[in-house]
């Protein structure tokens, strides 16, 4: 399977204004999105509570955990986004994704809009 990425522009629900922009892998296997703390804390988030992640090779992780507005593909969604690694590569998870009616098209690797959000 190949890599899917989107830009991605991420909000301080309490002051809009403060935001940054990153380059996001889309991970279906993920449910929620994470990003580097350090662009996290620039913004003015701050975690309000941790949670345990299963990572891809199975070891877990605590990350520390807030709300954040993201932006993409002309949507905006608010959602539980992890403090990762300063390091790491963002990850745009399926709950953001599915909230705005977006999915990736296992053919082509690309996002597309489905016809109506789900809500069944």
């Amino acid at each position: 399977m190949g890599m899917t990425q989107v830009t991605v522009t991420v909000r301080n629900p309490a002051n809009l204004r403060k935001a940054w922009d990153g380059l996001f892998l889309v991970d279906t296997g993920a449910y929620d999105s994470m990003a580097p703390a350090k662009y996290l804390k620039k913004i003015g988030l701050t975690p309000m509570g941790e949670r345990t992640y299963e990572l891809a090779d199975g070891r877990e992780l605590k990350l520390k955990i807030a709300v954040a507005q993201l932006e993409f593909m002309g949507d905006i969604v608010g959602t539980t986004i992890a403090f990762g690694p300063d390091d790491a590569e963002p990850i745009l998870g399926v709950t953001a994704l599915e909230s705005v009616g977006i999915e990736v098209d296992p053919r082509t690797q690309r996002l597309k809009r489905l016809p109506a959000v789900r809500l069944k």
